[in-house]
């Protein structure tokens, strides 16, 4: 598998301008997350759709809001979320 830190997904939406681009990717090679606005040399992992970005962690940030939001996640869900935020259980 590869170690890309910008993964991409789905096909860009093709329109009259080229603007598409300028608020996620910019002329310097760099994406940006649409979230946080922090470019993808200061986070993990970058997953580019069209037009929008997200970054590992508020990807993640998301999913725990998404689980936690039933106030009772699931043992599988807390294991994952334990092994992202560093605190498995032992």
């Amino acid at each position: 598998m590869s170690e890309e830190k910008v993964v991409k997904l789905g096909a860009k939406k093709k329109t009259g301008s080229h603007k598409e681009e300028s608020d996620t990717e910019r002329d310097d090679g760099l994406v940006y997350c649409s979230f946080c606005k922090r470019p993808n040399t200061q986070v993990l992992k970058m997953v580019k759709g069209p037009g929008v970005n997200i970054c590992s962690e508020c990807a993640m940030i998301a999913v725990q809001y998404l689980i936690l939001n039933d106030r009772m996640p699931s043992a599988e869900a807390q294991q994952i979320l334990d092994a992202f935020w560093g605190k498995a259980r032992k």
